[in-house]
């Protein structure tokens, strides 16, 4: 494409003129101008190249301007571009086999909406609508979505100006590096944070709760990868207590954590597969070409809505562009080993070398992560683990982006998310533009 310096700051003038931005303060905004990208790489209009490590929202998993993705949604314009989601329709169909054929045969429905959050939203009112209760279990460190119930779902601070919703409990899951549980193992961790939610659900009443909703690995509040056994031991709980597992797998599904889904991801650990009765997911579904999200239902709930109206919907829920999206998307990583590259590129590349970065930087307090799924803890102290403050954050920032990188942070951490096509090449690349940054502070 041609670039011209003047639509960059054309750009610049209808968002400062015109476009109310998400999660901010408008009259504080510089927003970064973006002219277009192609795979693991994003240039604005003056020509300069960035390296995604954010993958925007963590959600481009199969890059900018795949062509397979791009292909699929022409050819759908030319056919259908729009159709109410009371008919059927063959794209839509198609989609929805290839998502349960990597879920597994334990889901045998597909719930279709626009994004993550709504898609928590249709989880929720099925776990009332199946169990006939009304509690909501989530995490305190977690995002579900900016909607009305998956937005006090939430457990960080956005909810707080937003809990006009009912029926919400919160409990702290599982963090060794900053546990709430005086842990000193993963094991302790696991078994004292399942201790406390059992007890959050027998002071709640058991009878009362509806769901249990957990990011099967927390994403936004740092890549928190459960300890061995949590995950059975949520499921056992669920079990016991009669309610409805329902895993949030928006940010870490199709392909982030080197599996088509992280509960796949972790069943290793798990010493067996651990699945739940819902699983919401958006984002890496289609990379976001098109908004899409959804909830994969097993087949114990689906059925009682064989005779029972499911009193929800949505104007676009499985829109054709959008289904296409998908199906060209889980297609393309399929053929091309995309997710396999991510688990790849994990282990060999990033892992190694984020390692390796924090024996290096004390302000680097821990790495976690796995897949094209990581995080990097700052601290002030590495001793005391204090928070790195606003100003370490904000030059590390400057500094990446004056390196080429484009970064996602989040509170403390920094985030290493690149696209599940990541090279070799470029994971190295950015290892080194880390390094650079890290040692300028």
């Amino acid at each position: 494409m041609t670039l011209d310096p003047a639509d960059g700051q054309l750009t610049r003038e209808l968002d400062k003129a015109h476009v109310f931005h998400s999660w901010s303060a408008q009259g504080a905004l510089n927003p970064m101008v973006i002219a277009g990208g192609l795979g693991s790489t994003v240039w604005d209009f003056e020509g300069n190249e960035y390296l995604d490590f954010s993958s925007q929202l963590v959600n481009t998993n199969i890059g900018h301007q795949h062509p397979a993705v791009v292909s699929a949604i022409k050819e759908q314009a030319d056919i259908l571009t729009t159709v109410a989601p009371a008919h059927a329709n063959l794209t839509r169909g198609k989609a929805a086999q290839r998502i349960l054929d990597r879920a597994g045969s334990s889901y045998d429905k597909v719930f279709f909406t626009n994004g993550g959050a709504d898609a928590n939203e249709n989880a929720i009112r099925m776990a009332r609508l199946y169990t006939g209760r009304d509690k909501v279990l989530s995490a305190y460190r977690s995002y579900h979505g900016n909607t009305g119930a998956a937005v006090v779902a939430t457990g960080d601070w956005r909810r707080v100006p937003n809990e006009y919703s009912r029926g919400h409990v919160h409990f702290f899951g599982p963090f060794a590096y900053r546990s709430e549980f005086w842990a000193t193992t993963p094991e302790e961790e696991s078994a004292r944070a399942l201790h406390h939610l059992e007890r959050i659900i027998q002071a709640e009443g058991a009878s009362s709760i509806a769901a249990i909703l957990i990011e099967t690995i927390p994403g936004t509040a740092g890549v928190l990868v459960p300890p061995p056994g949590y995950l059975t031991g949520v499921r056992a709980l669920a079990d016991r207590y009669g309610i409805v597992l329902i895993f949030d797998e928006v940010m870490a599904g199709f392909g982030r954590t080197g599996g088509w889904f992280a509960f796949q991801s972790l069943a290793e650990q798990e010493g067996g597969l651990v699945e739940p009765d819902l699983i919401t997911f958006a984002k890496g579904v289609n990379s976001g070409y098109v908004p899409a999200g959804g909830v994969i239902i097993s087949p114990s709930i689906s059925a009682i809505f064989d005779e029972s109206v499911f009193p929800g919907g949505l104007t676009y829920s499985g829109h054709p562009l959008a289904m296409a999206a998908i199906v060209g998307a889980l297609d393309a990583m399929e053929t091309e080993g995309i997710v396999e590259n991510a688990a790849r590129i994990g282990r060999d590349v990033l892992g190694p070398g984020l390692a390796a970065l924090a024996a290096k930087h004390a302000v680097i307090g821990e790495v976690r992560g796995l897949g094209v799924f990581w995080a990097l803890d700052l601290v002030a102290d590495p001793e005391t683990r204090e928070p790195a403050p606003a100003t370490v954050v904000g030059a590390l920032k400057s500094k990446l982006l004056s390196l080429g990188l484009l970064p996602f942070f989040a509170d403390n951490r920094l985030h290493v998310v690149p696209p599940c096509v990541v090279t070799d090449a470029e994971a190295e690349r950015a290892l080194a533009l880390y390094d650079e940054a890290f040692s300028s502070l």
